[in-house]
């Protein structure tokens, strides 16, 4: 962990990163890519340690109040945010001010912070998006070793909508050969349809490699699926898009199911979802006191 000093917190689009780095250790993780000029190692956290302040001097400016957002880049939910706190007192300013809020995380740590996603969700709007990767418990301990397994995250997605809190779920990536079957994607949709998630984000039934995330990717090819990375090089070379060969199949099988059990599978609808602000208190409004 080190420490950095930011310029801002919130993007055009109201999102943030409160953390840099992370230490889940997902054999897949984009977020290594060099594109992102992250110029430290990766599992070293880099913190930003004005980021609160910062984040509460522009609610209080803000005129308007809208849905933030972090997890795009770092998962909220590393180990260090157990000890730091960093991200329970942004959902705090979120709820003194106002905001709606929405996080992507593959923890089910994010069960700690129930009560303030509450407090938020009764004014507003608040949504948990959880990325399901793999139903196989055995599988994810392989490929994202050091966060909560895919049914700790499902029961997380129970206790979440039972108590009012809408949730999204990112189903990817699809690696080829080795979590593209259709017993995998069925395990995952009949998660999703038990926990009654709002909607399901998904690109294609693949995954993408760069610059920095790909070597990373082969390198724990060799040592957890010996012989994979050459079958990874001849059918795909060195492309950004690597679709599964059971794509069209397997997307049938998405499609249909989210037809059947009325789950939104449109990205752009999900997406228009998450960025739409919602009051739920007419007339509601924050007190003097609380920009003092």
């Amino acid at each position: 962990m080190h420490y950095v000093t930011a310029k801002r917190i919130l993007s055009a689009s109201n999102g943030m990163n409160l953390y840099r780095g992370c230490t889940h250790g997902c054999i897949y993780c984009d977020s290594r890519s060099h594109c992102y000029h992250m110029n430290h190692v990766f599992e070293d956290i880099e913190v930003k340690q004005n980021a609160l302040k910062l984040l509460e001097d522009s609610l209080r400016r803000k005129r308007k109040r809208c849905m933030l957002g972090t997890g795009a880049m770092t998962d909220p939910y590393i180990p260090l945010e157990q000890e730091l706190q960093y991200v329970r007192k942004a959902l705090l300013f979120a709820e003194k001010y106002g905001f709606g809020f929405t996080l992507i995380t593959k923890s089910a740590q994010v069960l700690r912070d129930l009560d303030i996603l509450k407090g938020i969700n009764e004014k507003t709007k608040c949504v948990v998006q959880m990325t399901l990767t793999t139903y196989d418990e055995s599988l994810c301990r392989k490929l994202e070793p050091n966060v909560s397994t895919t049914k700790e995250r499902f029961e997380a997605l129970k206790i979440l909508q039972q108590e009012g809190i809408p949730t999204v779920v990112w189903l990817c990536p699809i690696l080829p050969f080795i979590n593209d079957t259709e017993e995998n994607l069925y395990g995952i949709l009949n998660y999703c349809v038990e926990a009654k998630v709002y909607g399901i984000v998904n690109f294609g039934m693949g995954m993408t490699l760069r610059e920095g995330n790909r070597e990373y990717f082969y390198k724990q090819l060799e040592r957890l699926f010996p012989g994979l990375k050459e079958k990874y090089i001849g059918c795909y070379g060195n492309q950004y898009i690597i679709p599964s060969p059971n794509e069209k199949k397997l997307l049938e099988i998405f499609n249909e199911t989210c037809d059947k059990y009325e789950i939104v599978h449109d990205n752009n609808k999900i997406f228009e979802y998450l960025k739409t602000y919602e009051e739920k208190e007419e007339g509601a409004q924050l007190s003097l006191f609380d920009f003092l």
